[in-house]
């Protein structure tokens, strides 16, 4: 089956292509969600007087989408989930409960704009990746804890590591400096 894209599709094409897709695919998927028009010559004539105002519609989604993505740039969301002492969720965290997270925050989005590989199933820090727009996505952290002070916990221990690590480089650059400067004095 032969379409012709009305946006951006990953991994399928841009605006304006025609491309070939198994029939399921078009049908079930591309069409209902007004994606892709069915290729032939009446659609593409319709595709090509439209096309103007498609692209400033798509111009301005993508804006906006950008907008939100610098708002959400730093977003560090946090799920509170059951665990065995090894750290094991009982359960997973999905798409699903990441977007509800999201909202939480403050930001619209849609289950499916959440992209996971697989659903987590450890306690732990993870990067997901969120579309906002075909061209915009934007990555933020996913704290999955058995409680929060669990997580301000981590968080003191991280801050402590860090300042540890700053110390030590301070320390490590006056070492280097200093033969520098016995140098100098000879």
């Amino acid at each position: 089956m032969e379409v012709i894209l009305l946006e951006r599709i990953e991994k399928l094409g841009q605006m304006g292509d025609v491309v070939k897709v198994k029939p399921g695919y078009g049908r079930n998927y591309l069409l209902p969600q007004k994606k892709a028009l069915r290729s032939n010559k009446e659609n593409l004539a319709i595709f090509e007087a439209q096309k103007a105002q498609l692209e400033a519609a798509n111009l301005k989604r993508k804006s906006e989408a950008e907008q939100i993505a610098d708002k959400m740039k730093d977003l560090k969301v946090v799920v509170i989930r059951q665990a065995a002492e090894t750290g094991q969720l009982y359960g997973s965290v999905t798409g699903r409960d990441i977007r509800d997270a999201v909202r939480e925050a403050g930001f619209n989005i849609e289950r499916r704009q959440v992209m996971l590989d697989v659903p987590f199933k450890e306690i732990g820090e993870y990067a997901v990746r969120v579309v906002l727009h075909p061209d915009v996505s934007q990555n933020i952290t996913l704290v999955i804890a058995r409680s929060q002070e669990e997580i301000e916990r981590a968080e003191a221990a991280k801050a402590k590591a860090a300042a540890k690590a700053a110390k030590e480089a301070e320390e490590a650059a006056k070492a280097a400096a200093a033969p520098v400067a016995e140098a100098a004095e000879a």
